[in-house]
């Protein structure tokens, strides 16, 4: 407890030195700002090892990535150019026990890149990345096990999430076989949404549990979105809970992160891994086109089809 305390005293420390004038601070060869608190009790990393951290990121008072929601993340170490302007530039540096903190400037970021920045991302921003390195491993066999003893553990937490919200909530849905929870207030009488139909949904998605809306097409010029059920052009959550639905059916579907967007986020109106909420109404349920020889498909850095095809309206 003592040696937990003194490292988070001293990542206290060097953030209110961050907020002042970065004194304390190192600098790499590209710029980047950074400082590693060690004990020097284990070895420094090797190329082709893998470092398995926690961390969190924030700009001002936002916190854009956090592992505290997610898994911790897993990064092999491997040769950067001396140009890079990212937090990989000093994960060669650290040992097993290590806390660091690492600063972008936004201006610096868009400079070497030269690409605008996000919206919500301003010209004079620190972007803030501390972290803790919590494990090393010497090859992806041993970072794979080590994933997947802690990934069903992770999934079943953001089911129970739901489940106990639902419960709080009198909310009566039914369960899929993967855990999306489907609350139908009509469930349609016209043809059943199922694999191979193109399926017309006008729907509002919300965030989890405020029901804050990130996206809609409902409304007096919106056009319904389609996709063909089973082809993996939309997100689990939705090719799952609608095959509870025919058409004119309408319902609330409580999607679990890892079968919604999982990891993946978007800008501030989203973040990764979280819960999602969908009230749907299907409009129409017809027979597929035919699908094409090289389909173009949108999808996600997990590999999970992103919800949007063409038809759908942008983030705003």
């Amino acid at each position: 407890m003592k040696k937990i305390n003194s490292f988070l005293f001293a990542l206290l420390g060097i953030l209110l030195l961050v907020s002042c004038d970065n004194k304390g601070l190192k600098k790499t060869k590209s710029g980047l700002l950074y400082k590693i608190i060690s004990d020097e009790k284990n070895p420094v990393v090797k190329k082709g090892q893998f470092i398995k951290l926690t961390f969190s990121q924030k700009i001002r008072d936002t916190v854009l990535f956090t592992s505290d929601s997610s898994l911790p993340a897993y990064v092999r170490i491997d040769s950067v150019p001396s140009s890079a302007y990212s937090p990989v530039e000093i994960f060669s540096l650290l040992r097993k026990g290590d806390s660091a903190v690492i600063i972008q400037l936004a201006d610096s970021i868009q400079r070497k890149s030269q690409q605008p920045l996000p919206p919500f991302i301003h010209k004079k921003d620190k972007i803030i990345l501390t972290l803790r390195v919590i494990d090393v491993f010497d090859n992806e066999t041993a970072v794979q096990k080590d994933r997947e003893g802690l990934l069903g553990e992770f999934h079943n937490r953001q089911i129970k999430v739901i489940e106990n919200f639902l419960q709080q909530h009198n909310i009566q849905a039914t369960k899929t076989g993967d855990g999306v929870f489907v609350e139908i207030k009509n469930p349609g009488n016209g043809p059943a949404v199922d694999s191979g139909k193109e399926v017309s949904v006008i729907y509002t998605g919300k965030l989890f549990p405020s029901g804050k809306v990130f996206e809609s097409n409902d409304k007096e010029d919106g056009k319904p979105i389609k996709f063909v059920v089973g082809r993996r052009s939309i997100i689990q959550g939705w090719d799952e809970g609608l095959r509870l639905l025919k058409k004119g059916g309408t319902a609330t579907l409580y999607i679990p992160a890892f079968l919604a967007y999982d990891q993946q986020p978007s800008g501030p109106s989203r973040k990764p891994n979280e819960n999602l909420i969908f009230d749907v109404k299907i409009t129409d349920v017809a027979v597929a086109p035919a699908e094409s020889a090289n389909p173009m498909r949108s999808m996600n850095p997990n590999n999970r089809p992103n919800i949007r095809p063409q038809q759908a309206p942008a983030h705003k």
